[in-house]
């Protein structure tokens, strides 16, 4: 049988351009331009308003791979591991810079918030839209819209500019016309995430439906782990733009999650200049070790503007992606609370070490001007970390290495 997908050598490059600023007098600019106008323009400017510089970054790198008719396969890795990229290139929204890929098939994806969506168009006008865009006919779309709607669960404001829709009705929608369009293979990105659980749950019954019962082919990106198990045969993980590993979803996943693969500290720099605002711009965020070999979270940040409703701090999650908690710089008593200034800050916290079981965690930057605007929305590719808690348990347990469930307190008994 031939493969419907078929990667070969695929390679996504990407020229960055990285420029210092410097300071230049009015003065500078008349005398270099009067005596070279044109040397000026085209190269002095650079070298006076600031120094430029380019950096090649290779997002994917000789990634090979074929997926069979009716095959899910997940696709798995840390932030910033190169899923998005393959899941576009084979969307065909971007071009690979090396290889080739063949599809034989139609394909339907579901990769940003409100793809193929026009704000001003209705949630009706947007549902022919979306299955326009992805090859349908009119007439087979119009056979498709009852059901779209339904489980979408937008009847009320069907005939309300999408503009208006929250996040997570955006998804409902696209996901319906995603799912329910009659396309071979359906590419579905992380953007499940933005919906509830009850909805998620909702997806992951219709996506097996549609392979178990209509033979059709998933490519799904997920952070959570539990989905993966339950909707794909096969995994493919990726990490610095290669395959690192692809075959049975359970072996992908036991390895992935192998505190082995990882190491115990990491520092994430902002060397590509990401992540521009007024209010906290990071410029670094690690995990250190204090003199009582306590671990901390520290973030350092310029801040061009103060806003006393700024919150900014971490996210932690669990091997299988479940979040354990949220903390900002606000949290403890009010003496503690840090004091950001204009410029550059340095803030960190203790990681209640504690508490944790043994195993690997995610740490998230988050943040955001509290009930105004996010900085850095969960799950939306902002900085993360790994961190492997590694404890030694009093050995009159029976277990040494991991205790059962997720926290692993170590709570004092005494008698009454």
């Amino acid at each position: 049988m031939e493969p419907i997908i078929t990667v070969k050598n695929i390679g996504k490059k990407y020229n960055i351009n990285h420029q210092k600023g410097g300071y230049i007098t009015l003065r500078d600019i008349i005398t270099n331009a009067f005596k070279n106008p044109f040397s000026f323009l085209k190269t002095k400017t650079k070298n006076i308003l600031g120094i430029e510089t380019k950096e090649i970054f290779w997002a994917l790198k000789d990634v090979n791979f074929e997926v069979m008719k009716g095959e899910v396969i997940g696709i798995i890795g840390r932030n910033g591991a190169g899923k998005s990229t393959l899941l576009k290139i084979l969307s065909q929204i971007t071009p690979p810079t090396t290889g080739e890929i063949r599809i034989n098939g139609t394909v339907g994806s579901l990769l940003e918030v409100g793809t193929g969506f026009h704000p001003e168009l209705t949630g009706r006008e947007n549902i022919f839209l979306n299955g326009a865009i992805l090859g349908m006919k009119k007439k087979d779309i119009a056979k498709k819209f009852d059901e779209i709607v339904k489980f979408a669960d937008i009847e009320k404001f069907l005939d309300t500019p999408v503009k208006y829709y929250s996040s997570g009705m955006y998804v409902r929608l696209a996901f319906s016309v995603a799912a329910h369009m009659d396309t071979d293979i359906l590419i579905i990105d992380e953007v499940l995430a933005v919906g509830d659980a009850e909805f998620q749950k909702k997806c992951l019954g219709k996506m097996e439906d549609i392979t178990q019962k209509e033979g059709r082919t998933i490519l799904f990106v997920s952070h959570d782990i539990k989905a993966i198990k339950q909707l794909c045969n096969k995994t493919i993980q990726i990490g610095n733009g290669q395959i690192i590993n692809f075959g049975e979803t359970e072996n992908v996943v036991e390895k992935y999650l192998s505190i082995s693969n990882d190491i115990t500290l990491e520092k994430w720099e902002n060397n590509k200049n990401e992540f521009n605002n007024d209010y906290f711009k990071p410029e670094k965020f690690y995990i250190s070790k204090e003199k009582n070999d306590e671990l901390s979270i520290n973030l350092e940040a310029i801040i061009d503007k103060i806003d006393n409703s700024l919150t900014v701090g971490y996210a932690l999650y669990s091997e299988d992606n479940t979040l354990l908690y949220w903390s900002y710089q606000i949290d403890g008593d009010n003496t503690d609370i840090p004091k950001l200034q204009i410029g550059r800050n340095i803030i960190k916290s203790i990681i209640p070490v504690e508490i944790l079981n043994n195993g690997r965690y995610t740490i998230e930057l988050i943040g955001g001007i509290h009930n105004k605007e996010w900085l850095f929305e969960p799950n939306k590719g902002n900085p993360t970390l790994t961190i492997e808690i590694d404890r030694k348990f009093n050995t009159s347990h029976l277990w040494t290495k991991k205790r059962p469930g997720l926290l692993a307190p170590t709570i004092n008994w005494k008698n009454k």
